[in-house]
């Protein structure tokens, strides 16, 4: 018997699990739907930084995860010729109580599920979702591919940036091609020429071509990450598969003007194999008015509500503040959905998001540092001196709640 308690989580992806083990918490009912046949296992690695990492603590996941990832606190910035210009801070155990974590997507999604299969939260793959079908003041129907239909009291869409859930709510808005591309590729580390002491992860850039990104991967740095950024025309699906499978182009791009960078570079470059490549464009939601329907029983979050560029590095981060504040709203509420609580939420999530986008320019304007100008060392420069960064790192989710839900108008 449904019961306007119980939630229906449409998408097992991070945003999707970790919502369920958060409601749990909430001791809110819930179910979890995806439309692949199995979860997810591919995919590269993201940067949990302290605020996310914070969340997961508190559902019993980080300890799992800690020792499988690399743990890092600071980004540099170099110049080709190898000089350290600037750096900033990505985590401080010291100051915020956890440093970066670097982990692969698939050992996070392992431990969520292993966590919620403990609890009994039941997770269906091969459930397509279709559409919304009717939404009332006590429930929601919803129809999947295969023609069968759901019921529950309220309906998350934790469905990704080409959410159908927000169709629901947004008919006519389209994700937003930003016109870049990512190609990653990974290299073992004992094939690189990483001199003793060397930090990374690193930015380094160059006046002439694309800069790179490289970082350590697995705990004990075996692995690195070389990653860099293409402009490119926007593709339709079939386009965009067949340039994720032209190896050869993802090779020559990530090689192009390489002999002109540090031996970092060049090693990592010449060691490229076309099994490890990773390609990914970059889409964006416009900015919405609401995350919820007026009822409050259709819900949007994670890059279905919002996209965060790459360059604040808290893309995958403010998924985790999404599920976990939603949930601490559904759970002061006594479980069922709010209208006028969820729109109060959405408002104060988006607030958030806009500052952590004047946090993204300020990391893209320090980006493009006229290096054949600027001589100055990481003792020196360094960003962190200056840049406060324990607004991002260690909010009072509580606290932030409860002035949203105390703040005036609707």
């Amino acid at each position: 018997m449904t019961t306007i308690e119980d939630v229906a989580i449409i998408g097992a992806g991070l945003s999707g699990l970790t919502l369920a083990l958060a409601l749990h918490s909430q001791s809110i009912p819930c179910t979890v739907y995806e439309g692949r046949s199995a979860p997810e296992d591919i995919g590269g690695a993201i940067v949990l930084s302290p605020n996310a990492l914070q969340i997961l603590d508190t559902l019993a996941i980080y300890p799992s995860i800690k020792h499988e990832g690399y743990e890092c606190e600071t980004v540099v910035f170099r110049t080709q010729d190898d000089q350290i210009i600037d750096a900033y801070e990505i985590g401080n155990e010291e100051k915020y109580g956890y440093k970066a974590l670097r982990i692969y997507r698939h050992i996070i999604i392992r431990e969520l599920l292993r966590r919620l299969s403990e609890n009994h939260i039941p997770v269906h793959y091969g459930k397509k979702f279709l559409r919304i079908c009717a939404e009332t003041e006590s429930q929601v129907t919803w129809e999947f591919s295969d023609g069968s239909t759901g019921r529950a009291g309220s309906v998350v869409g934790a469905d990704g940036i080409h959410s159908r859930v927000r169709q629901y709510l947004y008919p006519q808005v389209k994700p937003r091609f930003l016109g870049i591309v990512a190609v990653a590729a990974t290299v073992p580390s004992c094939l690189v020429d990483i001199p003793r002491g060397y930090h990374l992860p690193a930015i380094i850039m160059s006046p002439t071509h694309p800069g790179y990104i490289i970082g350590s991967q697995h705990p004990d740095a075996s692995e690195v990450m070389l990653g860099r950024q293409a402009r490119s025309v926007e593709l339709d699906r079939d386009g965009w598969d067949a340039l994720i499978a032209d190896t050869r182009w993802c090779i020559d791009f990530l090689s192009d003007g390489a002999e002109g960078f540090p031996p970092v570079i060049r090693s990592t470059v010449a060691h490229i194999r076309s099994d490890r490549l990773n390609v990914w464009p970059f889409y964006v939601v416009p900015r919405l008015d609401g995350w919820a329907s007026d009822r409050g029983r259709v819900t949007i979050l994670g890059d279905a509500a919002h996209a965060i560029p790459p360059s604040s590095g808290q893309g995958a981060n403010q998924v985790f503040e999404d599920v976990w504040t939603y949930a601490l709203v559904r759970g002061r509420g006594g479980g069922a959905p709010s209208g006028p609580a969820l729109r109060k939420w959405s408002r104060g999530r988006q607030e958030r998001i806009d500052q952590l986008l004047g946090f993204a320019e300020e990391m893209n304007r320090r980006r493009m540092i006229n290096t054949s100008s600027v001589e100055k060392t990481y003792t020196t420069c360094s960003m962190t001196e200056y840049l406060d960064l324990e607004w991002v790192f260690t909010p009072d989710y509580p606290q932030m709640v409860q002035d949203w839900l105390e703040s005036s108008g609707p």
